[in-house]
């Protein structure tokens, strides 16, 4: 049984676990794709930004994510080609060996093979030719390349030539001042010298937006080129310490994304919006599936609260729970063991409240009787002695010996009535089985015959043993088991007219002891036998002058089980009664003898 139990126990583990941890899952799984979307969503963001800052190594860097390069085969998505064409870029890249393996834009006139020194040159000079060369190194699972990615300065070229056509000592003499400021206009550009300190020496062409430019202010315009509307391109004389700059109006621009992050973003953000609608699904259907059953038993609750066992749940609320075919509906199937725990705990309920309504109704029926038995000889006594006390009346010595018998008998009655009710009292609160010794039952039985016998009091009924061939012991308490046999043998005298023959026999059969009251009375009825253990249970057929308070059955009734026995009654209405006990027997001298064992 505890096997069976640890089982179930497990089974319903395993299967609340599962259910949690599927639960947990779709959860984790949420929050995952929230996570995801964030990171791309950061990425896509930061490539953008990379792309707007125009500047060449961060293009590079956003461009080699999305490139795909396998031995001499790349591709790369085909928007680059219309970004990097905006930007006026051109891109090419060369394997291990220098020749070129991919190429996007590259103008005529840029070889298709590097040797390493021409390779090193440009990486460090970050020029080829006429044009500003940005380089990138990579190598992924063995496989080496370089990018180069590229860009005509013509403003550089431009102002190198114009610097050793018109520079003196750094400056700009007046006598070309005026052929050098057409030339600058004509290509809408500035021209601005510096000194040493930033100051702006001398203005050609468009007017500069600065008298003095500040430490960082040209780093500004190179590094952050998108907060910047000016393009610039320079040239330092070391030995003046003068700067030439070119000031170009930045063209305006599309805004510039990249397609395979977005397509990526857009896709994680369709799942991610899917798992959510997914996950809110699933919280309504758990909440559905777990606040029915639990409102259900809350019903249930109440209804037991109002004491109604046998209808905790409704004939609509059973369709709920179970189908056609008497199983569990799918949404219950969770919740059928607490069901069925729920439903046997309602039983016990109803059958622990209807005991209670019985043993409230026997308490009663013995309140009547016992207010009666005890009434009776109460008002004899105190009748009595009224008439003792007034001294109106002379007695003879024969009345006085018969008032006194009749107090006597009435006060012992009542006496044998309060010592059930200590009996009832001590086998509640102590066991007859606490102090057992080997009892022979011929004897014990005989004895107890006997004093039945002797009682000049029960001259009318006629009493007989029968015993057991061979001796018979079993382990019992003396006091309570004799109690036991007076309890049974008296409730023969008391319930059955004079003339009545009770029969007390000792039987032994395999491992058992076997004592058996049988009387030739008038029997009881079916609702009799059924209660006659009962406590405080008189009986259909008991008349007015019966004595006893209903507690002498359920005394022997208890002091039976305390010995390990059991007690059975067989009866019938005019047919007698016999009242048989059985008890475990314990081994014969002659078996402890052989076996050296006693109990």
């Amino acid at each position: 049984m505890k096997k069976q139990a640890k089982m179930k126990r497990s089974r319903i583990a395993r299967r609340l676990g599962f259910h949690f941890t599927l639960q947990f899952f779709t959860l984790w799984l949420l929050v995952l794709a929230i996570v995801l979307i964030s990171l791309f969503t950061m990425m896509y963001y930061i490539g953008n930004e990379q792309l707007k800052t125009d500047l060449p190594s961060e293009v590079l860097d956003s461009l080699s994510m999305e490139a795909i390069i396998e031995g001499d085969s790349v591709e790369l998505p085909s928007f680059w080609q219309d970004q990097l064409e905006q930007k006026g870029y051109w891109l090419q890249i060369v394997n291990e060996s220098g020749r070129e393996v991919y190429d996007l834009n590259v103008p005529e006139g840029v070889p298709k093979q590097y040797a390493a020194s021409d390779l090193l040159r440009i990486s460090d000079t970050g020029r080829l030719s006429e044009y500003n060369v940005t380089t990138l190194y990579e190598e992924i699972f063995g496989s080496r390349n370089l990018y180069l990615l590229g860009r005509k300065d013509a403003d550089g070229s431009r102002l190198e030539a114009w610097y050793e056509l018109y520079s003196e000592n750094g400056r700009v003499p007046d006598s070309a001042a005026a052929t050098l400021d057409d030339k600058v206009k004509s290509i809408g550009a500035s021209l601005v010298i510096l000194d040493e300190a930033g100051r702006v020496a001398q203005n050609f062409g468009l007017p500069s937006n600065y008298a003095t430019y500040g430490a960082l202010a040209l780093i500004e315009m190179r590094q952050q080129p998108a907060k910047s509307k000016m393009e610039v391109s320079y040239h330092y004389d070391p030995a003046s310490e003068y700067t030439w700059l070119i000031e170009r109006p930045r063209a305006s621009e599309q805004p510039t994304n990249q397609p395979i992050l977005r397509t990526l973003l857009i896709i994680l953000v369709i799942v991610g919006i899917a798992i959510l609608l997914l996950s809110l699904a699933l919280a309504v259907w758990h909440g559905y599936r777990y606040g029915g059953p639990l409102l259900l038993f809350m019903r249930g609750f109440e209804r037991m609260g109002r004491g109604e066992y046998e209808q905790v749940f409704t004939e609509k609320e059973r369709r709920k729970i179970f189908g056609k075919n008497g199983r569990f509906r799918a949404r219950y199937k969770l919740y059928h063991e607490v069901i069925a725990g729920f439903s046997e705990m309602a039983d016990k309920l109803a059958r622990a409240r209807n005991e209670r309504l019985r043993l409230e109704q026997s308490r009663e029926e013995w309140m009547t009787g016992i207010s009666h038995d005890l009434r009776t000889p109460l008002t004899t006594v105190q009748g009595y002695g009224h008439l003792l006390e007034s001294g109106q009346f002379s007695w003879s010595e024969k009345e006085l010996r018969e008032v006194g018998g009749t107090i006597r008998e009435k006060s012992t009655y009542m006496l044998e009535l309060l010592q059930d009710f200590s009996l009832t009292f001590e086998l509640k609160n102590h066991t007859p089985g606490e102090k057992l010794e080997p009892l022979e039952l011929n004897e014990f039985v005989r004895r107890a015959v006997l004093r039945y016998v002797n009682d000049v009091t029960l001259k009318n009924v006629v009493f007989d043993f029968e015993e057991s061939p061979a001796s018979l012991r079993i382990l019992a308490n003396p006091k309570w088991f004799q109690r036991l046999l007076d309890n049974l043998i008296s409730n023969a005298v008391k319930h059955n007219p004079p003339g009545t023959e009770i029969v007390l026999s000792v039987m032994h059969e395999g491992e058992f002891a076997f004592i058996t009251v049988r009387d030739n009375g008038v029997g009881m009825d079916a609702e009799t036998q059924s209660r006659l253990f009962d406590r405080y249970y008189r009986g259909t057929n008991t008349d007015e002058g019966m004595d006893g308070a209903g507690l002498g059955m359920s005394i022997a009734y208890a002091v039976v089980a305390a010995h390990k026995g059991t007690i059975t009654v067989e009866s019938g209405v005019g047919e007698g009664t016999m009242i048989k006990l059985t008890f475990p027997a314990l081994p014969s001298p002659a078996s402890e003898r052989e076996t050296g064992s006693y109990l």
